[in-house]
């Protein structure tokens, strides 16, 4: 499987997908297409963490005051299925590896692992 979750209108999100070499990869824009709970759970079995996949920067975080409350994993869950913004973004899945978010690191190896 080689799939890529982002939102077009994220400028981080599409400079590093012209670094990607995505022929083969499915792509799913998720403020138009959201992301299901199949999809989810596909990346938390990836993963083995909601709280990984979920978005602390987002602007709606911070304006439901949820950084100081104390998140389970479920509530992980429930509030990326509610809102794409909670997802972190691009997620990409190659195979059985996922890459979650655009720190350095994260790109470099998706970069490394599409453009073989």
């Amino acid at each position: 499987m080689k799939k890529i979750y982002y939102l077009k209108t994220c400028d981080t999100c599409k400079k590093i997908m012209k670094q990607l070499h995505l022929e083969g990869f499915e792509i799913q824009e998720i403020k138009n297409n959201p992301v299901t709970k199949e999809q989810l759970h596909k990346m938390y079995e990836l993963s083995h963490s909601y709280e990984a996949l979920f978005n602390k920067r987002a602007k709606l975080y911070k304006d439901q005051g949820l950084k100081d409350k104390n998140l389970r994993e479920s509530d992980f869950k429930n509030l990326i299925l509610k809102q794409y913004t909670f997802l972190k973004r691009p997620v990409a899945i190659v195979d059985d590896e996922i890459f979650i978010g655009n720190g350095k690191k994260t790109i470099a190896q998706l970069v490394e692992k599409t453009n073989f």
